[in-house]
């Protein structure tokens, strides 16, 4: 059966997150939907990365499997059309041979949590930033956050929930920058643990408001107990914005 990959923007507002849910709308629900109406076919499609509730992607990865060949172009164009009214576009559309895994032929995954520091609140952005109104010190901030770099047991930063077999991850990037009003961090590895994102982001803020120094935020990891973990930051301010194969 043709094999199609598809990278997605879609706006996590309204979504109960990427996982088809019974009784709350998802972005694998509107998508599969979507195929259907173009194709007639029911399909199961899997994506990179199952973004939580309320969580953006402006570059994630699906794919799916056809009884007959369409033509790419043809593919994304009829998606688009069928996913109207949702906040989701699809980017690109190609054909790949069936030993692609949208999930687990990535090599890298690549998020970006978003901050707007400042006092006024969040209009044209609200629901895509997490609004901080003290001032935080971005360079302090990513300081500690150079601390954690590498392979660690991330039990401190994994949800109580998570279901991954391991707590072992390798971060390969996590820095923190300001840019104007914007507090921007940046984390990519080849995954991570359920929550692992905003757990850390939601520990940096601490750092970033005096309230914790870089060492307090290594000794949170080393401890690798969930209770060490600062509050965790909101959905609204992350994206999914690459994978890698």
């Amino acid at each position: 059966m043709p094999r199609y990959k598809l990278t997605m923007e879609y706006d996590g507002t309204p979504f109960s997150g990427w996982q088809r849910q019974a009784d709350r709308p998802s972005v694998q629900q509107a998508l599969e939907e979507a195929i259907h109406a173009m194709s007639g076919e029911a399909v199961t499609t899997q994506a990179a990365g199952r973004t939580d509730a309320g969580v953006h992607a402006l570059g994630q990865v699906a794919h799916f499997d056809l009884s007959k060949e369409w033509d790419p172009f043809r593919i994304r164009e009829a998606l688009n059309y069928h996913l109207r009214p949702d906040p989701v576009a699809i980017i690109a559309a190609e054909a790949v041979g069936d030993d692609f895994e949208a999930r687990f032929s990535a090599t890298a995954r690549h998020y970006e949590y978003r901050i707007l520091n400042r006092r006024a609140p969040a209009v044209i952005e609200r629901d895509h930033v997490w609004h901080v109104p003290m001032e935080l010190d971005a360079d302090t901030m990513d300081h500690a956050a150079s601390l954690i770099l590498g392979t660690h047991d991330f039990t401190t930063f994994r949800s109580s929930e998570c279901q991954a077999n391991s707590p072992l991850r390798t971060l390969d990037k996590f820095s923190v920058r300001r840019e104007l009003d914007h507090i921007v961090i940046s984390a990519s590895a080849r995954s991570f643990l359920h929550h692992q994102v905003r757990s850390m982001v939601g520990s940096l803020k601490l750092v970033g408001e005096g309230k914790w120094s870089p060492s307090d935020f290594r000794a949170a990891l080393d401890a690798r107990d969930r209770r060490r973990c600062g509050a965790m930051a909101p959905s609204a301010g992350l994206y999914l914005t690459r994978v890698d194969y």
